[in-house]
């Protein structure tokens, strides 16, 4: 069992959490080893595999993902799920989001298209005010999670780059996820020294993190194929607005290889005006 710690967020970090579905669900609800099970590395070698993973995913070029955020409060759950695709080389991605139904209070709502670039999300079908035809531009580095829970989706790139600070890496074992077979390794991770260990595009979103958090140690399970490429991690988020809320962001790699093409909205599109709460 995984203790979480409590994060609690400075100044307005409370409030990350209105740039997407996260607020409305919060509202809502207030290498190689043994294929016996057994591993012979050791927890210093299991964690460089862990801390390669960004770096593999890069060379690798693309895949599909899935997404899904569970949060829990008030002993409720509420889920937001994603699927979409991300070019590790290119550093962009595309996710469609979609918010539960009882979030608004309405049967059905529109899905909410986001895009990842460096430093950026943009995100369209916003609500609180945004123009349907609208697109909001949201700058990452200036977000107290740095993107990692605001948009109902951590940027799967971020996730990756995350594992980069793993430690105390134990092998679980071997199992399969999405039918291909992959070893499952347990531990956690720390943003601040990921940050300082990332890439040049995520490193800024990531340092916004580390300074949003007060407490940054980030527990994982990180699932990598026999070619070393991450097909599943699952991070727990914990912090206190309001009460404290557990946040399970998972991000499902699969397709590598299959083209990703963002499309970046022009100026006119993005829109300048109040969001609402």
């Amino acid at each position: 069992m995984v203790v979480h710690r409590h994060k609690r967020l400075r100044g307005r970090a409370a409030e990350v959490v209105l740039a997407a579905g996260v607020t409305l669900a919060v509202t809502a609800t207030s290498g190689c080893a043994g294929g016996d099970g057994s591993d012979d590395r050791s927890p210093a070698e299991a964690a460089a595999v862990v801390r390669g993973a960004a770096d593999v995913l890069a060379r690798t070029g693309s895949a599909r993902a899935r997404t899904a955020m569970e949060m829990a409060t008030g002993g409720t759950r509420v889920t937001i799920r994603g699927e979409g695709g991300v070019d590790f080389k290119k550093r962009m991605g595309q996710l469609l989001v979609l918010l539960p139904a009882d979030v608004k209070g309405e049967d059905e709502h529109r899905p909410i298209t986001e895009l990842l670039v460096p430093g950026a999300l943009y995100m369209k079908n916003r609500g609180a005010g945004v123009p349907a035809d609208k697109w909001v531009r949201v700058d990452t580095t200036t977000l107290a999670d740095g993107n990692l829970v605001t948009g109902g989706a951590t940027d799967p790139l971020i996730a990756a780059e995350l594992l980069r600070a793993a430690q105390e890496v134990t092998y679980v074992g071997e199992t399969e996820v999405a039918g291909a077979k992959v070893r499952h390794y347990r531990g956690t991770t720390h943003i601040g020294r990921a940050a300082a260990s990332a890439s040049a595009e995520t490193r800024g979103a990531l340092a916004a993190a580390a300074k949003g958090f007060s407490k940054d140690t980030v527990p994982f399970d990180a699932y990598l194929d026999e070619e070393g490429r991450l097909r599943k991690v699952r991070h727990r988020f914990t912090y206190v607005n309001n009460g404290v809320i557990d946040v399970s962001s998972t991000t499902l790699l699969y397709g590598f290889g299959t083209p990703v093409t963002v499309v970046l909205p022009a100026s006119r599109d993005i829109y300048a005006g109040k969001i609402a709460d």
